[in-house]
């Protein structure tokens, strides 16, 4: 009897969860909707996702091409943006690096979330020396700035992509553990927490189906702001020379590259720059005003 009772009552309290998320899913979107600074950061980002879908049909597809006889051409109706040393149309190399920028930050942050959102769960929810051995794990990482280790990872990895996206993902992983530990120790006290257990459920089951998709709000914010600091990282190595190989566009390495020709040629480190000041801004836009919304203690 217990155990038909207990299985009664998380039934109904799964109902009531279904019953109410439509009417939470709308009071969130109202009150990221009243943020108008959460609304522009996600319309710049929407700008962005579209310049990395379609680089080839906003600006064309000769980021990589040199022409000698066109370089250092001012700004005009031909060259927006003017060119750079190589004689390259500088905002087709813009177009182009917000699908690297964003296709390595998206990249990193999922290995990121993964990895450190399965950490995080798997301390928060047992606790004792597990979580003990995790989080003393985590606090070394997060001993050693982003910067740092992802300087040391592609030092000795090599100069390439995949290890570029390794290291910041390494990088961010200790937030996402942080976060995600702090939400779950939340959640495992519910009640529908012990019913599930008493039913015979499953910890791995209990985790996937209970405890993380009640946390899942801390973490979604996480994403957005860790794509920032992911873009950030990946500036930060191309400008020293450890990022993204030539002649594959970045705005950080264009930042490298132009540098020494900022006293003749303004626009050469200019709208790199711009570009990657608009687009860390939105994403933290969009993740103050995602972090709003989802507050409950936010909701006057």
């Amino acid at each position: 009897m217990n155990d038909l009772e207990n299985t009664t009552v998380l039934d109904e309290s799964l109902e009531e969860i279904s019953i109410t998320s439509r009417g939470q899913m709308k009071d969130i979107l109202k009150r990221f909707m009243r943020n108008r600074a959460a609304v522009l950061g996600l319309a710049i980002i929407i700008v962005l996702v579209i310049c990395a879908l379609f680089p080839g049909q906003i600006s064309g597809p000769d980021y990589a091409k040199p022409n000698l006889r066109m370089r250092y051409l001012p700004l005009s109706s031909q060259h927006w943006m003017g060119t750079d040393e190589l004689g390259r149309d500088i905002f087709t190399r813009v177009i182009w690096g917000c699908r690297t920028s964003l296709t390595i930050g998206l990249s990193s942050v999922l290995i990121a979330c993964v990895i450190g959102t399965a950490a995080g769960c798997i301390a928060g929810f047992y606790g004792g020396w597990i979580d003990n051995v995790i989080m003393r794990c985590v606090d070394v990482l997060l001993a050693v700035p982003n910067l740092l280790l992802g300087i040391s990872i592609v030092a000795a990895l090599g100069n390439s992509i995949p290890n570029l996206i390794l290291a910041i993902g390494l990088g961010l992983m200790s937030s996402f553990a942080r976060v995600t530990r702090s939400a779950v120790i939340t959640v495992r006290g519910e009640q529908y927490i012990e019913a599930a257990r008493s039913t015979g459920a499953s910890s791995l089951r209990i985790i996937w189906k209970y405890v993380l998709p009640n946390a899942m709000a801390p973490i979604i914010v996480q994403v957005s702001m860790g794509i920032a600091t992911a873009i950030l990282t990946i500036s930060g190595l191309s400008f020293i020379g450890l990022g993204v190989p030539a002649p594959t566009p970045e705005w950080g390495g264009m930042l490298s590259t132009g540098r020494q020709f900022i006293r003749d040629h303004w626009n050469l480190i200019t709208f790199p720059g711009v570009a990657i000041m608009i687009t860390v801004f939105a994403f933290n836009l969009f993740g103050d005003g995602l972090r709003d919304a989802l507050d409950p203690r936010l909701k006057s």
